[in-house]
């Protein structure tokens, strides 16, 4: 198992001969495609789908819920933009699982690009299940060219089989729904329905295991999510992650507010290349998503705020960061959520000093524990001996809750 990075380019080979293989195209003579970009003919016709795909799914969001991977530009684009996207947000979070899952359930997986996230990331048994045959197609020729064990069913969440067929009686370890959930159901109604699917999916998992949601960063699609998981905490549902608050989730107060995981990438080159043709730079992987426990296993206890490892523990106090760096006249700020729900982090440029000095490098999804610091209004504010510790970075499991999966 290497790092995602290194995984997903022995992907794009791959995933340009499965496209190649796939499209038809009058007139296969001509140059000797690349196998690791694409001919101008190529990059034009890609990249008008992906501009497609990319309105469809977030302005009027028109093709959500549609069977849009029934139609081969569009599964194309899928293939060779969103797929490795998809791919790098679903090593993200399969690194922050107390746990490596050996065998696994992959619901509305197009073209499979969480299930062989999962089979990089360690997975000895993987089923994707989809209701578009042309995308299980796809997986099935993407598993052949690499050899992986990925076995394919077809299904329809909206009048489906109930799970417990699609794994043959085998309670899976881990089962994932990747951009999934935000395109069931519309209207009045949608989100009950939604969270019922999920607590079917949570009581399918086998003891210890974890069901995984990945969805848009867009605002709507996140606070739909956070709405889900509202209904879930509240019927007895523990969350693995990202939350460490047990309530109704903070940032569904402010009609502004949602929350989402942002990690920097160094996109392939191919991704780079049609980015550039649709007018979509790709310099990070944006998403929403949650972890949750099978039915009746407890909530995880907040880790202690002493250093990792060091055994120590005190009374400060330990925060996602769930913002961006909030630069102001004379001070550095963060939104933070922990046990005790969403607060503002504020340390003056006057206060900085070794023991706080981190808190000026803090991203997006890092987990910190935070001593010597003082109510202030809505938040708390950092003095001159606050100390910072980092304990898990962004995308990386909290120490002392299990084996985690390596990530990169």
């Amino acid at each position: 198992m290497g790092t995602p990075a290194d995984d997903l380019n022995a992907w794009i080979p791959r995933l340009l001969a499965t496209w190649r293989a796939a499209r038809r195209a009058p007139g296969r003579g001509g140059p000797r495609p690349p196998t690791d970009g694409l001919l101008p003919g190529e990059l034009r016709e890609v990249g008008d789908a992906v501009i497609r795909l990319s309105t469809g799914l977030t302005r009027e969001r028109e093709l959500a819920g549609a069977r849009y991977l029934d139609d081969e530009r569009l599964l194309g684009a899928y293939l060779l933009f969103y797929w490795p996207i998809s791919y790098l947000q679903a090593r993200g979070v399969l690194s922050e699982l107390p746990r490596r899952p050996r065998t696994v359930l992959d619901l509305g997986s197009g073209p499979g690009p969480l299930a062989f996230a999962a089979l990089d990331a360690g997975a000895a048994e993987v089923t994707a299940c989809d209701r578009a045959k042309q995308a299980l197609s796809a997986a099935r020729e993407l598993a052949r060219l690499s050899g992986e064990p990925l076995s394919t069913r077809e299904w329809n969440p909206t009048h489906g089989k109930p799970l417990a067929e699609l794994t043959g009686g085998r309670a899976p370890d881990l089962i994932t729904l990747g951009h999934v959930v935000n395109e069931l159901w519309k209207g009045d109604g949608a989100e009950p329905k939604r969270a019922a699917l999920l607590a079917e999916a949570a009581r399918a998992l086998a003891p210890g295991g974890s069901l995984v949601v990945i969805e848009p960063a867009l605002r709507d699609t996140s606070r739909a999510l956070l709405r889900v998981r509202d209904l879930l905490v509240a019927s007895g549902h523990a969350v693995r992650a990202p939350c460490f608050f047990r309530g109704g989730c903070p940032a569904l107060l402010k009609e502004s507010d949602w929350c989402h995981a942002e990690r920097a990438i160094d996109p392939p080159p191919l991704v780079a290349q049609i980015g550039r043709a649709a007018g979509l730079r790709k310099e990070a992987v944006k998403m929403s998503y949650l972890v949750l426990a099978p039915p009746g296993e407890p909530w995880a206890e907040p880790p202690a705020a002493g250093a990792p490892g060091d055994g120590s523990a005190s009374q400060g106090q330990v925060f996602r960061i769930v913002s961006e760096p909030l630069a102001g006249k004379g001070r550095l700020r963060y939104m933070g959520c922990g046990p005790d729900g969403r607060k503002g982090l504020a340390l003056q440029d006057k206060h900085v000093g070794e023991a706080n000095r981190r808190f000026e490098t803090l991203r997006r999804g890092d987990v910190v524990a935070l001593e010597g610091v003082e109510a202030r209004g809505d938040g708390l504010a950092l003095g001159a001996a606050s100390r910072v510790t980092v304990l898990a970075e962004a995308g990386r499991p909290v120490a002392g809750t299990g084996a985690p999966i390596q990530a990169s």
